[in-house]
């Protein structure tokens, strides 16, 4: 059996790899998306079982984090389901705006491993 899925959407190759390597590595069944838009699709394909959590961006091309963010709220599925913002914007003005829109909790990039776990694991037990 294997953990959480998880869903990682995150333009910078570099940055998914190392989401996807710390996630694995205690175990999360990770899956990734380069930009907005596919993690939209793959969220919405996945709707029959919804990934556990989702981790994204919140500049990206095609579509960006809040506006992925906003069509995944207005679904039943992912209504409620924890969505991590991991970006480089540490404003307190964008934070409310991503609060507003239904994000469970805001990591600032580059961040260290054991904080993202720790943020991860905080929201699924």
């Amino acid at each position: 059996m294997s953990g959480p899925r998880i869903l990682v959407v995150e333009d910078s190759t570099m940055v998914r790899i190392t989401v996807k390597r710390t996630l694995m590595g205690v175990d999360f069944d990770v899956s990734e998306a380069k930009d907005g838009q596919i993690g939209l699709d793959m969220a919405l394909a996945s709707i029959d079982n919804p990934y556990d959590l989702i981790l994204t961006d919140l500049n990206m091309p095609n579509l960006d984090g809040l506006s992925m963010i906003k069509q995944l709220r207005e679904t039943e599925a992912y209504a409620e389901t924890p969505i991590v913002m991991l970006t480089t914007e540490s404003g307190e003005e964008k934070k409310a705006v991503g609060h507003d829109s239904g994000i469970s909790a805001w990591l600032v990039k580059p961040f260290e491993p054991d904080a993202l776990i720790e943020t991860v694991g905080s929201m699924l037990f």
